[in-house]
Order: structure tokens, then C-alpha cells, then sequence
């Protein structure tokens, strides 16, 4: 027996029990959910008079979602006389008319709203919302990004929980607008349904910190300037104040039965920069934060779910590393006896895996009773796509690492919610990069493993493999479709500013 082979199975079982952890934090996080999900939260009193509100609405470059905000935004049952609307506009296009005639229409209708125009981006979403809360009258911010658009009983269903002094945030669960426009789109509501319904639910109703979803949610502004106000020196300014606030003792609230709308993106460039931009975010709010979470006299199971949760994304980097340990692995794996290889393989894979499954299962299950069977179909393709985003992932948590600074990156947002639309005809797109020609070899490689596990009869191997060339394949060959020119049809606008990468 080679000697190097125990090495690379102690190497191989090392990063599968690292991944098997994260996994057993999902099936904790779902019995938390089982046995705290019927405390719903109730208010302290409701208000003998509503308070003023400031409704802040951070854009930039989103013409073909300003005016359907507004929009929706107007419709708001709330007195007119207890709302100001802020919107909070860094665009370089054309975006900034379609702002200025919006707001003039509100204005119209007897609403108290302001176009705030920034040419200096100074700090990014984070900067504008800074701006804007020095002009806010209201005590209580309810912020917007431009691709949500709010139901008119938001402010009714949530204003009234402020009335405990001692709550600071209140963040509303996310719908989707176009859920089913694309199996993309599918996949991507499950992971944001497992994240929102699951996670925020069990965190905040058992007693631990969960975080402000950047959007959705209303702050009182008096915990924000306790927190130490926004800070820009992190891509997730959202998490960062949300873990200073509850450091400084500030209680959230999370209403998973208040739905706010948005639209999820639809190709996967958009994706891959969301989610470059969110797991970078958390990794550096995680070197910045967890220290003081430690230090502090919050309870022992905060400060785990806490690290559990700022180092969730640690887990691309093992998922990358487990890409290169697999075919070593396969032909070099120490004979312990089968008896040995089941006792050490199945709980690993049941952890690592099977959890995943089930947490995604109980999402859907919870937010559709009625038919969360017919998700079922989408789960491999939702384990692929996990097993595809590692390389994007892992890149960003490495920036994070060695502090390697990157600009805001916005995901483009085309007002879609119908199957017809013609989003593909704007000029509005994620930057290009080189990594998904990275993630084609890497298809290309586990297509050799797969095949070589088949021909030589592994065939449990083979299939356990088989997500590996699906989601390599997946994420790159939709991003270099992308890249190709789009002939024959006219771009939405013409604006070269429209390209801009630096947004919110």
C-alpha cells in the first residue's frame, strides 16, 4: 500500500466532517424551528396614534424598476400625513429622470417625497442610506431595495411591534414575484425560502441573533445611531449593523407570516455576483464582529449560533477542496474492511448531505403545505447548483480572507415577472469574468470521474458524483451563453452608464 494513501484519506474524511458539521447546524436549525415556530410574536400594545414613517428607497441604475416601486409604495394603506419617501438615487443614466418624474408624481398626490441624488457613491448602499438618514423625519425607517415591491398592509401588519422600546429591527419574510419564471429562479427561491422561513424563524424565536436582510425591514432610527450608524468597510453593511445593534442589546423582531414581494434574478451572471457579493460580505463581518461576539455576556448558544452562522461560507472552501481529494481518494483509499468504510461513510453522509435535503423539504413544506411535493423534482438540481457556486464562492471568501478590496456589485434587475419578457434585450448585465470557463474544466474533470466510477462498476460512486458535472456544467455554460452577442435585437437603452458594475 502506498504510503501517501492514508494521507489523502485522513485528508478526504477531515473536510467531509467539516462539511458534515455545517450539515448538522441545518438539521439543528430545523429542530429549533419545529420547537419554537408556534411562539409567534405579538406586540406590546398597538399605537393610540401611528407613528412617521420614512419609507428609504436605495437605487441605482434600475430604470425598469423605479416607477413600479413607487408605485407600490404609494399604494401603502398608511396616513399619508405619518409617511416621508425618500428616494435615494446614485445613478449615472437614465434612471435619474425616470427618479425625478416619479417623485414629481408623488409629490402630486399629496405625498412628502424627495429625490436625494448622489454623484459622490461614497460607501455604496451603505453610504445612501447614511445620507438619507440625516434628512429623515420619521423615527422608524422602512427600507426598499428596487426590485421588491410591498404589499399596501405591510406598515399595519409591523409598525405596532414598536411599541416595546427595547425593539430595534423588524424584518419581513421575501416573496418571489417570478418564483417560476426559470428553473433558476425555482432553485433560488427554495435556498432563500430555507434561509428566510427556517433560519430567521428558528434563530430570532429561540432567542438568538438573527440579521437584517438588507431590505424588508423597518429600523428605528435610534438603534442605528446606538449601533454605531452604517459602516461601508464591508459588502454586507445589512449583517454587520445587525450584529452591533443585538451586541448593544437591541431586540429584533422576524414575521415570517408578512410576505414582501421581490424579483429574483433570472440568468445566472446575476446570481453568481448576489451571491459573490453576500458570502464576501459575510466573511468579512465575520472577521470583524465575531471577536466582540465572543467578548460579550451574551449566552454561550448565541455565541455558537453566531459563529455557526458567520462561518456557514467557510464551507465553499471545503467543498473546493473536496473537488481535488475525490479522485486521489477513489484510487488510493486504505482497505479498513466494509464494516469500517459503512460505519465511517454513512453518518458523514447523511450529515453532509441528506440534511440538506431535509431542510429545504421542511422549507417548503411550511411555506406550501399543499404542494411542496412538487419541489421534490428541483432538490438535485439544488445540490448541484450548491456543488456548481463553489468556485465563485470560494473566490469571494478568499478575498474576504486577504482583504482584497472589490467594488459594490449590483445584480441587474429588469422588472420581470412574466415569462415573456424581453430582459434580454437590456443593456443592463453582470460583469464578465473568467471563472466560469474555470468551472467548464472542472465539469469536464468529474465527467472523466463519473464515467471512469461507471465503467469500472462503482456505480453508487458514479451517482453520488453525478451532481459535480451537473453543477460545473450548469453554472458555466449558462454564464458563457451570456457572453455571446445578442443579434438582431435593439438594446433597451442605449446609455453606456448602464453597464456600470459598482451598484447596489
Amino acid at each position: 500500500m502506498d504510503i501517501t494513501s492514508p494521507l489523502w484519506y485522513v485528508a478526504y474524511i477531515t473536510v467531509l466532517i467539516g462539511l458534515a458539521g455545517y450539515g448538522s447546524h441545518r438539521l439543528t436549525i430545523i429542530f429549533l424551528y419545529l420547537k419554537h415556530v408556534s411562539k409567534k410574536p405579538v406586540p406590546l400594545q398597538n399605537f393610540e396614534e401611528l407613528p412617521l414613517v420614512t419609507i428609504q428607497l436605495p437605487v441605482f441604475n434600475e430604470m425598469h424598476v423605479v416607477d413600479r416601486l413607487l408605485d407600490s409604495v404609494a399604494k401603502i394603506d398608511y396616513p399619508q400625513d405619518k409617511l416621508q419617501i425618500q428616494l435615494l438615487d446614485d445613478s449615472t443614466d437614465d434612471t435619474v429622470q425616470i427618479c425625478r418624474e416619479g417623485i414629481a408624481r408623488l409629490v402630486e398626490q399629496g405625498f412628502d417625497a424627495e429625490h436625494i441624488h448622489r454623484t459622490d457613491r461614497t460607501g455604496y448602499k451603505a453610504g445612501a442610506l447614511e445620507n438619507g438618514t440625516q434628512f429623515a423625519k420619521g423615527e422608524y425607517l422602512f427600507i426598499l431595495d428596487a426590485d421588491f415591491v410591498p404589499n399596501s398592509d405591510v406598515l399595519k401588519k409591523t409598525i405596532h411591534y414598536f411599541s416595546d422600546d427595547k425593539i430595534g429591527m423588524i424584518q419581513t419574510r421575501w416573496g418571489h414575484l417570478n418564483r417560476t419564471f426559470n428553473v433558476l429562479t425555482r432553485i433560488q427561491a427554495m435556498f432563500l425560502d430555507g434561509h428566510l422561513e427556517l433560519e430567521q424563524t428558528a434563530r430570532n424565536r429561540s432567542g438568538r441573533f438573527f440579521t437584517f436582510n438588507g431590505t424588508a425591514g423597518i429600523w428605528r432610527k435610534s438603534c442605528i445611531a446606538d449601533a454605531g450608524g452604517w459602516e461601508h468597510d464591508t459588502l454586507t453593511e445589512d449583517m454587520d449593523l445587525s450584529y452591533r445593534a443585538q451586541l448593544k442589546g437591541w431586540r429584533f423582531i422576524f414575521l415570517n407570516d408578512v410576505e414582501t414581494p421581490a424579483e429574483l434574478p433570472v440568468d445566472m451572471d446575476g446570481f453568481k455576483s448576489q451571491q459573490h457579493r453576500w458570502t464576501k460580505g459575510s466573511i468579512q463581518v465575520c472577521k470583524k464582529v465575531l471577536p466582540a461576539i465572543w467578548k460579550s455576556k451574551v449566552p454561550l448558544f448565541v455565541k455558537m449560533e453566531a459563529t455557526a452562522h458567520l462561518t456557514s461560507n467557510f464551507a465553499y472552501l471545503l467543498l473546493i477542496c473536496l473537488c481535488f481529494l475525490i479522485y486521489p481518494n477513489q484510487h488510493a483509499q486504505p482497505d479498513f474492511g466494509k464494516l469500517t468504510y459503512y460505519i465511517i461513510n454513512i453518518p458523514i453522509f447523511f450529515f453532509a448531505s441528506v440534511s440538506v435535503i431535509l431542510f429545504y423539504l421542511t422549507s417548503q413544506k411550511a411555506l406550501r403545505p399543499n404542494t411542496w411535493w412538487k419541489e421534490i423534482p428541483y432538490l438535485p438540481l439544488l445540490l448541484a447548483l450548491g456543488i456548481g457556486m463553489s468556485i465563485t464562492n470560494a473566490k469571494a471568501v478568499l478575498e474576504a480572507l486577504f482583504n482584497h478590496q472589490t467594488a459594490f456589485i449590483r445584480t441587474p434587475k429588469y422588472g420581470i415577472e412574466q415569462k415573456n419578457s424581453d430582459w434580454k434585450k437590456s443593456s443592463y448585465k453582470a460583469i464578465k469574468t473568467l471563472t466560469p470557463f474555470v468551472e467548464f474544466l472542472f465539469g469536464c474533470f468529474f465527467l472523466f470521474v463519473v464515467v471512469e466510477a461507471a465503467m469500472q462498476g462503482r456505480w453508487s460512486s458514479a451517482i453520488l458524483l453525478l451532481p459535480f458535472p451537473v453543477g460545473f456544467y450548469y453554472t458555466s455554460i449558462s454564464s458563457m451563453a451570456r457572453m455571446l452577442p445578442t443579434l438582431s435585437r435593439p438594446d433597451l437603452t442605449k446609455t453606456p452608464a448602464a453597464n456600470s458594475s459598482d451598484s447596489q
